[in-house]
């Protein structure tokens, strides 16, 4: 495939496309998707406000013309979505891929991860903020202890499947568990990302007080363990990298409070029910499944794709206030994703 890389204001190339593919999600994460918000009356998107795989396959292909290579499916839950591997198979035989993922909690991966690995899947991430069971319960919303994310994650492994477990550290909540999961993963070989709390969406009742920054968790680390900087492995890199001394193990941290990284972010985000969003902190989308379903051919909607991020100049983190965070309208976890 011949590609026709786009840039946007700021002169960031697209390379990276996150898609959600479901607002519903068996956890009830505090950061997330708070019970309390999301309860039983819950108005989630019926199924035809869902992008269908044909749609999806449509505009990832698009997206990979203009310069995507990674794709990571996310959600909500992404293993709640009905044949997921169909639409994994989908995508990994798009010419110019390189890279697809996926983002879970890791209850389903027994299930799935063998058929999943199979259609195609390279990846997964792995949510797990606790090795506790009673307080990763209270964190989920629950009450599941970490067995079931446990075996999950021995799914994977079997599977063949790429694993890195996504941390989210909320100060005062599960600040405590940073060694243990440390030591947890190094043991068994699992690359660790330390995420900040950040201010995504509305209903997470985020305050700077409760976020523990990657530096207080780097000094925590270096009283335990020797760690080495790790280069980034291409432009755009999220994670910063440390591996522990005499291991090929690596732990990370997203920095996207304490340290951003607008600078060279080249992620764009696919909603469950059709809106390209250039940010992760903004609400403001772009509706591309009406202008989809609309009967318009792949040249015009390819322009759209252009257009979209060629517009683009969102460097929130970068212009955090609580001025700013206040008044900037956001888009809910829930419907894309990290």
């Amino acid at each position: 495939m011949t590609k026709r890389q786009v840039r946007d204001q700021l002169d960031r190339p697209l390379r990276d496309i996150r898609i959600s593919v479901i607002d519903r999600c068996n956890f009830r994460c505090q950061y997330c998707m708070p019970a309390e918000l999301f309860g039983p009356d819950f108005a989630f998107l019926p199924r035809s406000e869902l992008l269908t795989y044909e749609e999806i396959h449509r505009l990832a292909t698009l997206f990979i013309k203009l310069g995507v290579e990674k794709i990571r499916l996310t959600g909500g839950e992404p293993l709640l979505r009905k044949d997921l591997p169909v639409l994994i198979k989908m995508l990994s035989n798009i010419d110019g891929l390189r890279d697809i993922a996926l983002t879970t909690n890791g209850v389903y991966l027994p299930k799935y991860a063998k058929e999943l690995r199979e259609a195609g899947l390279k990846r997964v991430n792995i949510s797990l903020d606790s090795l506790n069971d009673e307080l990763f319960g209270t964190i989920n919303g629950r009450n599941v202890g970490v067995g079931p994310v446990l075996k999950g994650i021995e799914a994977a492994k079997e599977a063949g499947l790429g694993i890195k477990i996504n941390m989210v550290v909320k100060k005062g909540l599960n600040d405590t568990e940073i060694i243990p999961m440390a030591a947890f993963c190094k043991e068994r070989g699992l690359e660790l990302r330390y995420i900040e709390f950040m201010d995504v969406g509305s209903t997470n009742g985020w305050k700077m007080d409760d976020v523990v920054t990657k530096k207080q968790i780097y000094e925590m680390l270096k009283n335990e363990f020797e760690l080495e900087t790790v280069e980034p492995a291409y432009y755009g890199e999220v994670a910063k990298r440390y591996r522990y001394k005499d291991t090929n193990v690596d732990v990370g941290f997203i920095t996207s409070v304490s340290e951003s990284f607008c600078s060279t972010c080249t992620r764009a985000r696919l909603s469950a029910n059709g809106q390209v969003f250039t940010c992760l902190f903004n609400g403001n989308g772009h509706d591309i499944k009406e202008f989809m379903r609309s009967g318009v051919s792949d040249e015009d909607l390819e322009n759209r794709i252009k257009d979209i991020w060629g517009q683009r100049s969102d460097r929130y983190s970068d212009e955090r206030t609580e001025e700013t965070r206040k008044a900037r309208k956001k888009i809910e976890m829930s419907y894309i994703g990290g």
